[in-house]
């Protein structure tokens, strides 16, 4: 069964569904490659894909151990490549006011988001840049 259904809405815009809840998502190409930039590009997601996936798996494993994520922050940084056009580098930079104090917890933690499914589906050429600010 699908998970998504898409359609091209002209002008560089895309629209897709997830079938499951009936969110959607537009995007357009970016200014840089004859877009309008008016929502994300297909690139944008992949990359606030990675951050969100990351903090996805920090939270499961914050949650068994007794630990709630919220106020986490994070921002992405997306850095393109010309001549293949491409995603070069994805920055992560992760931000919680909430020191952790428990050195084999924190470690855990970045584990889970250096090894979540959207980390280990990109290509290997694709530099991930995880900064932990807490």
């Amino acid at each position: 069964m699908p998970t998504i259904k898409s359609s091209y809405q002209g002008n560089l815009r895309t629209r897709a569904e997830h079938l499951q809840s009936g969110e959607q998502i537009i995007t357009d190409a970016p200014v840089d490659n004859n877009g309008k930039g008016e929502a994300f590009s297909p690139t944008d997601l992949v990359a606030g894909a990675l951050g969100s996936c990351m903090v996805t798996i920090m939270g499961i494993i914050a949650e068994r151990e007794g630990l709630h994520l919220e106020g986490l922050a994070w921002e992405i940084t997306k850095v393109m490549q010309a001549n293949p056009r491409k995603i070069q580098e994805i920055i992560v930079d992760m931000n919680w006011e909430k020191p952790i104090k428990d050195d084999k917890l924190l470690q855990k933690l970045k584990n889970a988001a250096k090894t979540c499914p959207v980390a280990l589906s990109l290509h290997p050429d694709i530099k991930q840049t995880v900064n932990f600010n807490f």
